[in-house]
């Protein structure tokens, strides 16, 4: 048996279904992403993990355990929200160490661990400060340091990056894995941010509606989408009907395929290209945006608009509206999707 074992779950709130019959497993040490739009039921399937959420169906397994039925303290799981949650009226130490006197651990231990896991998130010079006093990077740290002090079986992460700013985010991202690695700590993280996911993650588990769509490694789930859903959701992949993929691939399908933007290359002359490059498509260039060292172009193809992105090697080479170029496509990059 897996490390975590979740068999046919169910979670319903009065006529309303969030999910049913879901199922997965987690390896001990995984870093397992439920990555989705809002309302697809990720953040209360984490919930149920934690006992938050009673479930009305199902069985949830940790280390050969049973725990569907075990109040949130008796799981030994660790949780960290997006609001934080801290006592205003306890310091950066007392926060921390708020779990352990709950469970009576003597006083001298307490404070050579609270130490300890201060240093692991970085926040020494910081004990004797009240959360209003801290920035949100800092106070999301102290939550972080609060969940692991209690050394949990495993750590729960609920969208705990979303209210930070860009650059804080990112450090606190490589931060957040950086000891999980450490640890060897079993995670479960909640994001709808396809970034956050695939920099972070050993496994991603895409959910729509309630369902685990698709699951696999954040390489996996980019480069070979298993349906429409995932590929609309992944990577701005271009989805292009049968009919119009046999006029610009050359290719008999009969399904919708899928090609990513940075699969699409502009014909340079005197550049010799291989078989697997199809024949050049004229276009028309509607539109573009700057995303720092990439041009996401949107062109027009035998009536058909497409996301084109190309690296921003040189601001001389940036397209304007209206001009016309010829599109390659990589022949075996393009994925045959179902609905």
């Amino acid at each position: 048996m897996s490390y975590v074992t979740v068999n046919q779950l169910t979670k319903r709130f009065g006529d309303n279904t969030v999910f049913e019959n879901i199922g997965f497993q987690i390896e001990q040490g995984e870093f397992v992403t439920l990555l989705g739009p809002s309302g697809c039921g990720k953040s209360t399937l984490l919930r149920s993990l934690a006992g938050l959420n009673p479930v009305d169906g199902g069985e949830i397994w940790v280390d050969g355990e049973n725990i569907t039925h075990q109040v949130p303290q008796q799981r030994e799981i660790g949780m960290v929200f997006q609001s934080y949650a801290l006592f205003p009226n306890m310091t950066v130490a007392e926060n921390i160490a708020f779990g352990l006197k709950m469970k009576k651990v003597p006083a001298a231990t307490i404070a050579k661990d609270v130490a300890k896991v201060i240093a692991l998130v970085e926040l020494q010079g910081k004990e004797k400060h009240y959360p209003h006093e801290l920035s949100g990077g800092q106070r999301q740290r102290v939550a972080l340091a609060r969940a692991l002090v209690v050394k949990p079986r495993i750590l729960l992460l609920d969208e705990p990056l979303s209210a930070l700013d860009a650059k804080i985010r990112k450090h606190l991202r490589q931060q957040i894995r950086d000891i999980q690695k450490e640890l060897n700590l079993t995670t479960v993280f909640v994001t709808h941010d396809q970034e956050e996911a695939m920099i972070m993650s050993d496994r991603i588990f895409l959910m729509n509606q309630g369902e685990i769509v698709q699951q696999g490694s954040p390489e996996a789930i980019y480069t070979h989408p298993a349906n429409e859903f995932v590929a609309g959701f992944m990577g701005h992949y271009n989805l292009v009907d049968a009919d119009k993929a046999r006029q610009l691939f050359a290719i008999e399908t009969d399904w919708k395929v899928a090609i990513r933007p940075e699969s699409i290359y502009v014909k340079e002359a005197g550049r010799q290209y291989g078989s697997h490059i199809s024949a050049p498509q004229q276009g028309t260039i509607k539109h573009h945006q700057l995303l720092g060292n990439v041009i996401r172009y949107g062109v027009e193809v035998s009536g058909c608009e497409l996301t084109v992105d190309l690296l921003n090697r040189s601001s001389e080479r940036l397209l304007a509206p209206g001009s016309q170029l010829e599109l390659l496509f990589n022949l075996n990059e393009i994925q045959p999707v179902r609905a």
